[in-house]
């Protein structure tokens, strides 16, 4: 299946992090896991955890501990999973199949890209700079970063004057129905990617993206016909 969206204004590409320009998941579920085992609890099977990824370590530890655990217990666990995925951040993390020739080709065209994430900054940088990402990248914003994020169009305003382009001018490509609202308020083209990490309650076809691109590879034969 092709990706149809019509390219001849698009001058940059704004991707969303996790579950769209990288896939986390295995070292965020072996940061849950590891919480579950200091409890001697059993641990999730990967499968399980990998469609809440994008719901942060809240979510993440909702998934596990469902309603066992009071506020305190609950921080506690969270500064257990954020530790140990910080001390494990690039693992087993890395660039979707097929996506690094994407980001070559608009490197080597000149088209900028850059990361809108919700992700903390004191998360976000040293997994990019562990992957070779963060100087390749024109702009990077992270959720603590902005008053309001998404769904909210903060972020993407801001990667869009830090590029210096016009959101009617730009793409933002993510995996959440956040994602595609935020680039959608701000006035950019949107791509919903269904290889992301999306629970099977969620109905992408209602999110009212521009597109929607079903695996990896075809972003990247899309990406690589951008001049």
């Amino acid at each position: 299946m092709s990706l149809t969206l019509d390219s001849t204004s698009i001058e940059a590409v704004l991707f969303d992090l996790d579950g769209t320009l990288l896939d986390t998941a295995p070292d965020l579920a072996a940061a849950l896991n590891s919480t579950l085992k200091q409890r001697a609890l059993e641990t999730l099977d990967y499968s399980l955890i990998r469609p809440y990824v994008s719901y942060g370590a809240d979510g993440l530890i909702k998934l596990a501990y469902g309603n066992q655990l009071n506020a305190e217990q609950h921080l506690q666990v969270k500064q257990e999973l954020i530790t140990f995925y910080q001390n494990n951040i690039a693992e087993q993390t890395q660039l979707f199949e097929s996506l690094n020739d994407g980001l070559t080709h608009l490197e080597n065209n000149n088209i900028k890209w850059g990361i809108v994430t919700n992700k903390p900054e004191y998360l976000t940088t040293p997994l990019l700079k562990a992957l070779d990402l963060h100087e390749r990248a024109s702009c990077v914003v992270s959720g603590d970063e902005v008053k309001q994020t998404k769904p909210h169009p903060e972020s993407i305003y801001m990667a869009c004057e830090l590029i210096a382009i016009a959101p009617e001018n730009v793409v933002y490509i993510g995996d959440a129905e956040r994602d595609i609202q935020a680039g959608n308020s701000a006035g950019t083209k949107t791509i919903a990617c269904a290889y992301g990490y999306i629970p099977s309650t969620e109905k992408i076809n209602n999110w009212q993206a521009d597109a929607i691109v079903e695996q990896p590879l075809q972003l990247s034969a899309w990406l690589k016909g951008l001049q």
